[in-house]
């Protein structure tokens, strides 16, 4: 349901040579998995016979016993495909395979093609290497099963309930040229890796980089399971190391060591490996060059349907905020560079003179901070902060404004603005008086004019205070607010200028002005375009009008960075914010995201530059080309079907 596909890392305790024990552990193994309702379940390197037997793979007792093992774990594979590790004997040659069953039958026998033959490895003396077979097939009776085919291929995608996987041994990942790279640009969505990497100083985190990386050049899911700690200790020593990744992300790994056995379960949306695939031009490219030769065989495994529906999978409620105080730091520092760095860019040709809209509220005030950065060699005085009340601004607002302008350095400048917007509330015909849009947008057309013709007249650039998620949503008034000389926030979304704010007032990066940002941090999201109540508070609140933002952030994150469907990102949505909202909640807001995504776009499209942050950016110049008059009818319908 909804591409996810539930995979485990099995790592039993085997018994060198002992090759009945290790097919009661591995059997044991694939019933704990069933009842975890994995759908695929990977083991370690020549776990049927253990990876550390040496010369005894010589030994023909050996060999016939492991062909008799892997024929009874086969038949324990009923609804469920499990890969595990065992020496095969062909045409004379004995090589170090990846056997995958399932649902009672061996789909595919795939040998290890690169053979370790340096340091501690000698893998040459005992294996044949994979990449002199490219196709070939063996007789199940081999395995006490009934007679039928098998394909031996090196070069194999399984194809299961239309999610493909391909497997690799070992030392084939650690190759310049893995194996799995062809996997991958052929087809394959998973990448299996049984391993019995043994334990160095440091070892482990180098494997784990090599994973990561590897998973995020191939776009795909990796999961790796290595030999355990029954594995001879001659020479070596090894710790069970599994993982679990997905396009460079890690999303499950064991501890440092496994003394007994392990079991590690993890779920793969196959979704983000599809719609990063489709977007990547790169990817379509490398198939077109590399597999015009030799294209990997296809093996449909039949009658087994995947289970997996997402609901054991972590799913981030603040996608674009790192959950990890330390991680979410240092996100928000970077982020502040790439702003700063981009505005003295643009300063080198625009002018190094800055001017800043101060309201109060959270966007201005990162704005401002950017702004007082990017000119900090100059002096913070090559930055006005320009406050502009008007009929909705709160005391709260407007004493964080002038004080936060005043705290920086900045030249303070205050230009009211209620006069000029009776007179043009007066030349156009309106009372002044009723709070509709004309009423709230001539404040901010005005604001935008104040901005400009200052801006003009003293040689600088309006910075933007406009943000990401206000430009998904359109909630700026055009060619008001939705105008400036250069965007410092419009790669950021609202969930994370929040944060933003709190960490620079954390690390203390501007001393005098910390405890402003902190009462600024507090205060609730508005644009204050309606007036106050008596008690001078404010009234109007955005979230109350357009939906939370969290919600929003949310579904915009699923949508573009991903292109996923309404329907998968409201299942999402319940999952990650259970306790929070419920699901008519979520179903309002993404039927109003969607209709104000794209009835807005029109805003988008003639945006002012900006600099980009993260992997989801609304930019008509880079990210997003949309046409404004997009129909959003199909998505609607979707959102119709859907049930609470």
């Amino acid at each position: 349901m909804y591409d996810f596909i539930k995979v485990a890392a099995a790592v039993p305790r085997v018994s060198v040579g002992n090759t009945v024990k290790n097919s009661e552990k591995i059997i044991k193994c694939i019933k704990e998995a069933k009842k975890n309702n994995a759908d695929l379940v990977v083991f370690p390197e020549l776990s049927v016979t253990g990876y550390t037997c040496g010369d005894l793979f010589f030994q023909e007792k050996l060999l016939k016993a492991s062909d008799k093992a892997v024929g009874d774990i086969v038949k324990e594979t009923e609804e469920i495909t499990a890969v595990f590790g065992a020496p095969v004997v062909i045409n004379g040659s004995v090589y170090n395979c990846a056997v995958v069953a399932s649902d009672g039958i061996i789909q595919g026998i795939v040998p290890k093609t690169f053979l370790p033959n340096n340091n501690e490895f000698y893998e040459k003396r005992w294996f044949s290497a994979g990449y002199n077979y490219s196709f070939e097939y063996l007789n199940a009776e081999k395995f006490g099963l009934e007679n039928y085919e098998i394909v031996f291929s090196r070069n194999m995608i399984f194809e299961l309930d239309g999610v493909k996987f391909g497997a690799e041994i070992c030392e084939d990942l650690w190759a310049p040229v893995p194996p799995s790279s062809f996997l991958a640009i052929g087809g394959a969505e998973i990448i299996l890796n049984l391993s019995a990497s043994n334990e160095t100083i440091s070892k482990r985190s180098y494997r784990r980089n090599l994973i990561l990386q590897h998973s995020a050049s191939a776009l795909c899911g990796y999961v790796y399971a290595s030999a355990g700690s029954g594995e001879s200790t001659t020479d070596l020593v090894f710790s069970g190391y599994s993982a679990v990744a997905e396009n460079g992300v890690m999303l499950a790994e064991t501890e440092r060591f496994i003394e007994k056995e392990g079991m590690l379960f993890a779920e793969i949306d196959v979704g983000r490996i599809r719609a990063d695939r489709l977007k990547l031009t790169s990817f379509k490219d490398c198939k077109d060059i590399y597999l015009k030769d030799e294209t990997p065989e296809i093996v449909t495994i039949e009658d087994i349907k995947i289970k997996a529906d997402g609901s054991t999978r972590k799913v981030n409620k603040l996608p674009f905020v790192p959950s990890d105080k330390a991680e979410r730091g240092q996100r928000c520092k970077e982020i502040f560079e790439l702003q700063v760095a981009a505005l003295k860019r643009r300063m080198e040709t625009a002018g190094n003179k800055l001017v800043v809209g101060v309201s109060g509220g959270l966007d201005s005030t990162l704005a401002l901070l950017v702004s007082a950065m990017a000119v900090k060699e100059k002096g913070a005085g090559s930055v006005t902060g320009i406050t502009m009340p008007c009929f909705g601004t709160s005391d709260r607002t407007y004493n964080n404004a002038v004080a936060l302008i005043k705290s920086l350095g900045a030249e303070f400048k205050e230009i009211n603005i209620k006069d000029a917007c009776t007179l043009h509330f007066k030349d156009i015909g309106h009372d002044g008086k009723t709070p509709d849009l004309t009423f709230e947008n001539t404040q901010a057309r005005e604001r935008t004019q104040v901005l400009m013709d200052y801006a003009g007249m003293t040689g600088g650039f309006v910075v933007g205070t406009g943000d990401l998620s206000e430009l998904a949503l359109g909630w700026c008034t055009y060619n008001g607010d939705h105008m400036s000389s250069y965007g410092v926030n419009a790669g950021v979304p609202k969930t994370l200028i929040r944060w933003m704010i709190e960490t620079l007032a954390e690390y203390n990066v501007f001393p005098d002005s910390t405890d402003i940002l902190k009462d600024i941090i507090d205060t609730p999201i508005s644009p204050e375009l309606l007036p106050p109540g008596a008690d001078g508070k404010i009234t109007q609140v955005t979230e109350d009008i357009v939906g939370p933002y969290a919600l929003h952030d949310f579904f915009l994150y699923y949508m573009l960075r991903f292109g996923f469907e309404p329907k998968k990102i409201y299942y999402l949505a319940k999952l990650a914010f259970e306790g929070d909202f419920d699901g008519k909640t979520i179903l309002k807001w993404l039927k109003n995201f969607y209709t104000r995504f794209f009835s807005q776009q029109f805003k988008r499209s003639c945006m002012p530059d900006g600099v980009k942050i993260g992997s989801v950016c609304l930019s008509p110049r880079g990210d997003w080309r949309m046409p404004s008059d997009a129909s959003v009818s199909l998505w609607l319908k979707e959102i119709e079907k859907i049930k609470e």
